[in-house]
């Protein structure tokens, strides 16, 4: 073929996989992950972008081991990239959770090398440090974990946004069973942050957890004030009501409008409300 032909081809090539690219997203975006699929899988070449969108959308869709093998093509397409490393430490850790034992320790040492690649290839990627912050947080010390580590992590916190700090302090103060702090902390990042719903529904659910109803319902009616149509709002709310065992038909009243509302990636996936709901029985 003659080197302009080859030129031409490659061309149409990459224009027709980003068209596919665009409209996956856009399937993405609306949690139609087996849309996306349809669409990614049959692509051919595929670039990192493309292995990374399917890698996700895989994990979206509650497939681990199929989104580790495409976020790992994804990682070794582009090396540098700090978001992909941060999903393949997602998908790791969703693999070490399901495992046994023996098999989840190393999938747990891959979850944090691979969050902690992420931090370091971009360390103003605030998802990557929040996800390594929380690995450090939760896990033991026998695969990495630490308080120190995510005390360290979260002075980084501070550096990019000071709402997200004073909300890995709290965490911090929970995990020392320091109630009064992590109250603390969490008006502190709503008021860092008033216009953020989600700092409003941490205190919310925090409250609630406390058996601080009436302040907790406050919190929950400013929020509805804020942004009336949110998804989020729907879900912390019924949430709140099932753990602490009160208002339970209000609470899957709820989840049936969250089940039926227009959601994000960003939100609790649908399968988090058959769980809830058999929570509220």
């Amino acid at each position: 073929m003659p080197a302009l032909a080859v030129v031409l081809s490659t061309g149409a090539i990459l224009r027709a996989a980003g068209s596919d690219l665009e409209r996956a997203e856009e399937a993405y975006q609306r949690t139609d992950y087996k849309a996306a699929l349809g669409t990614l899988l049959p692509v051919s070449p595929k670039n990192g972008a493309v292995y990374a969108l399917t890698g996700k959308a895989f994990y979206m869709d509650g497939q681990y081991r199929n989104s580790i093998s495409c976020l790992e093509k994804a990682v070794a397409e582009d090396p540098q990239n700090s978001t992909y490393y941060d999903w393949l430490g997602k998908a790791y850790g969703r693999r070490a959770e399901e495992s046994s034992f023996l098999t989840a320790l190393p999938y747990a040492k891959k979850t944090r090398a691979a969050f902690e690649k992420a931090a370091a290839l971009d360390p103003s990627n605030l998802e990557a440090l929040g996800d390594l912050f929380e690995y450090y947080l939760q896990a033991p010390g026998i695969v990495g974990g630490g308080v120190d580590k995510a005390e360290e992590v979260s002075t980084q916190i501070g550096r990019l946004n000071e709402a997200e700090y004073h909300y890995t302090r709290a965490r911090l103060a929970e995990k020392r069973k320091q109630v009064q702090v992590v109250e603390a902390e969490l008006r502190k990042a709503m008021q860092l942050a008033p216009r953020e719903i989600g700092r409003a529904l941490d205190l919310a659910g925090f409250l609630a957890g406390q058996g601080r109803y009436e302040e907790s319902d406050a919190l929950f009616r400013r929020a509805a004030q804020m942004e009336p149509d949110s998804a989020k709002l729907l879900f912390a709310r019924a949430s709140a009501y099932i753990q602490s065992g009160r208002n339970l038909e209000d609470a899957r009243m709820l989840l049936r409008q969250y089940a039926g509302s227009r959601i994000t990636p960003d939100d609790p996936p649908r399968s988090e409300v058959a769980r809830l709901l058999k929570a509220s029985r």
